[in-house]
């Protein structure tokens, strides 16, 4: 499942890094300057509650989305307390987890960072969109990035 959503992450422009463990996950987020964090709560070894409890303790503000098969009322009440920016239940739709990532970067982003222009050529960044002169431009995935 790792595979496919980093796959599918990357065709829609995102740079994704890929751990398969807890500890692995958990070292990868202290160490990286990540935009944000997908994180299943089923990992092996240390469980993703456990993992992200530590990565709030020690300071991290990174956004956290959780991304599980958990789907109790109890379970999603504790991820979002332990720290969790978002909860997503398997199964999703991709479109929706795109959604909600991009709904968690615009909030944690500053418009600067998230915007490249040049002269009245702008490329967003977050939504993927580029304008021109003020008139939007339509752009392929590739074309885009």
């Amino acid at each position: 499942m790792a595979d496919l959503i980093k796959r599918g992450l990357e065709e829609e422009g995102m740079e994704v890094e890929t751990a398969y463990d807890g500890e692995a996950g958990a070292a990868a987020a202290k160490t990286g300057n990540h935009d944000l964090i997908l994180l299943d709560l089923g990992l092996p070894g240390r469980d993703g509650m456990e993992v992200m409890r530590d990565l709030r303790e020690s300071g991290l503000a990174t956004p956290i989305l959780i991304l599980t098969a958990q789907d109790s009322t109890e379970m999603k009440v504790s991820g979002l307390d332990t720290g969790a920016d978002d909860y997503i239940t398997k199964p999703f739709a991709f479109a929706e987890l795109l959604a909600r990532i991009r709904a968690l970067l615009r909030r944690t982003h500053t418009e600067d960072t998230t915007k490249l222009q040049i002269g009245d050529l702008i490329l967003n960044l977050i939504n993927r969109r580029a304008s021109r002169a003020g008139n939007e431009v339509q752009l392929t995935n590739k074309e885009f990035s």
